[in-house]
């Protein structure tokens, strides 16, 4: 478990005391906590890391299906310095061990303020409950159990999980410092143990272990007794860990749905075609604040766009049946951007801005080859004040926008690059606002909020060359926000109400009508911001 290290390093009140630095042993993870064998099916989200060919042991803990919490000491070059642990694939292959399953590290995601490292699994384990992160910081006094696969006072590599009692001492900023009680030490290969607090039959994790004196443990010289050992907070970090587990959230087929809420987070749930209904919850998907969204899907990939509060545009993906990416910056440049919008074409996505000035920019990305256009391009000098598109089967990406005049206008982006001028949408719409759009084939679905809330609808019809010549009033409501997306002949449009709760109502055209308005499952109020998108 815990490294021992030189005294300057042991920040902690247990570890304060004084001793010549050459009577701390180096770290040399491959060994478990001094005390008791755990009985079978006991501590079971705790894992055992192999860290290149047998180079290094150590102990973590699972947390999610996808996610392992360590220390990053175990990884680091030098595993004096942890806060050297560079984000992205290990070093060396790395194979955790939960219970009977096995899985690869496939990422690491390290702290810069403490010895604590997240690390993501190649695959899932499922069929063992993660441990869950406590949300009330430690105090002085309790008492914390710690498992871990590192030496005992008589084994070099045990075949099987020890536990020990420890008494919590003090408590820092980023972590704790405790004492082994009735023999139990943090020995070699127990970096990254976790620190359990049990409460009425609850565990909980509230730190793991970084570095120790090993007093007891094999190896050790009979003159150090000292047991105490310093951990690093978790509690904390729920936040952190939180925004990191919905990373890796499995992206399941049907109609995709993200929201921003109150406080600028994003969340998503889907309406999952397989599994015949909605998921019934809200995953959490970034943390990051946000203010805008839209996404697209191709095949069975999703593709999200959103604008952060710093005003630069984000992209993360999800595959059905994988997990989320993490967030990239759409490259070019962008600030200041007010809206998204984002439209397949093949293997390429076309995306639009509202820039900081109220102007229309564009660029697009090549998923085939892998690329961004680079740079984005404006394209005409507006004050607009939201945006939808939709592509018909011609490659034609159509952009509709609300200008400052609260009227609807379009301009379509041809597959050669050129963009016709803008064009009022007829029916004489005022006071518009929200927008979206869908495609049908040659058919595109436009919904608008009208002045008072109310949504409407109408149709291009761009085999035939012309638009309906007025607007249908759907529904009387207090719509706050809009989305839509087309799945065969039934349009699915989602939106947010007065009560910033989510709802969904369908366009069915296979029977002729509109289904009527349902909310969506799962608790989501607050909402700002909504996108939709099928996957297959």
């Amino acid at each position: 478990m815990p490294r021992n290290s030189s005294p300057r390093s042991l920040r902690a009140g247990v570890l304060v005391a004084a001793a010549a630095a050459g009577t701390l042993s180096t770290f040399s993870p491959a060994g478990a906590v001094v005390g008791d064998a755990a009985a079978d099916n006991t501590y079971t989200a705790a894992t055992r890391l192999v860290i290149g060919d047998n180079l290094r042991g150590c102990t973590g803990a699972l947390v999610d299906r996808y996610w392992v919490v360590t220390a990053a000491s175990c990884f680091s070059d030098d595993p004096a310095q942890p806060q050297a642990l560079v984000a992205g694939a290990p070093k060396w292959k790395t194979t955790v061990t939960v219970g009977a399953k096995s899985a690869e590290v496939a990422e690491l995601v390290p702290r810069a303020d403490r010895d604590l490292v997240m690390a993501r699994l190649a695959t899932p384990v499922d069929g063992i409950a993660p441990l869950p992160l406590a949300t009330a910081a430690p105090t002085a006094g309790q008492s914390l159990r710690v498992p871990g696969f590192g030496r005992t006072k008589d084994e070099w590599v045990p075949n099987k999980l020890h536990t020990g009692v420890f008494s919590l001492d003090s408590v820092s900023a980023t972590g704790i410092g405790t004492t082994g009680t009735g023999g139990a030490a943090v020995c070699k290969g127990d970096t990254g143990a976790p620190a359990i607090r049990e409460t009425n039959g609850k565990a909980e994790l509230v730190a793991v272990a970084s570095r120790s004196w090993q007093g007891g443990c094999l190896g050790t010289p009979a003159t150090e007794t000292r047991t105490g050992a310093f951990s690093s907070r978790v509690d904390d970090l729920g936040d952190w860990v939180k925004g990191l587990r919905s990373r890796t959230a499995e992206v399941k087929a049907g109609l995709q749905l993200q929201i921003i809420d109150i406080n600028n987070r994003m969340w998503n749930t889907v309406d999952d075609s397989r599994a015949g209904g909605w998921l019934g919850s809200w995953s959490p998907v970034s943390t990051v604040s946000l203010t805008a969204v839209d996404s697209v899907a191709i095949g069975d990939t999703v593709h999200v766009y959103a604008v952060g509060s710093d005003g630069k545009v984000y992209t993360h993906d999800g595959k059905v049946g994988g997990v989320w990416t993490p967030w990239g910056e759409v490259p070019g440049g962008a600030g200041g951007a007010q809206g998204v919008t984002a439209a397949v074409r093949g293997n390429t996505v076309s995306l639009q801005i509202i820039g900081s000035d109220g102007s229309l920019y564009s660029t697009s990305v090549d998923y085939a080859a892998g690329s961004w256009r680079g740079n984005w391009e404006q394209v005409g000098t507006n004050n607009l004040k939201s945006i939808t598109s939709a592509t018909t089967p011609d490659g034609v990406v159509h952009v509709f926008a609300v200008n400052e005049d609260l009227r609807v206008y379009t301009r379509d982006n041809r597959p050669d690059g050129s963009w016709t001028p803008w064009g009022e949408i007829p029916g004489g719409a005022v006071g518009v606002q929200g927008i979206t759009a869908a495609a049908r084939g040659n058919t595109v679905d436009l919904q608008i909020i009208g002045g008072a809330g109310d949504l409407f609808t109408t149709y291009g019809h761009y085999d035939l060359g012309h638009w309906d010549p007025q607007w249908q009033k759907v529904s009387e409501n207090r719509l706050k926000a809009i989305s839509s997306s087309a799945e065969g002949n039934v349009v699915h449009v989602v939106a947010v109400n007065e009560d910033t709760k989510v709802y969904t109502r369908d366009a069915d055209y296979n029977a002729g009508k509109w289904t009527p308005w349902t909310e969506v499952p799962g608790g989501a109020f607050g909402v700002k911001a909504i996108t939709a998108a099928t996957t297959g």
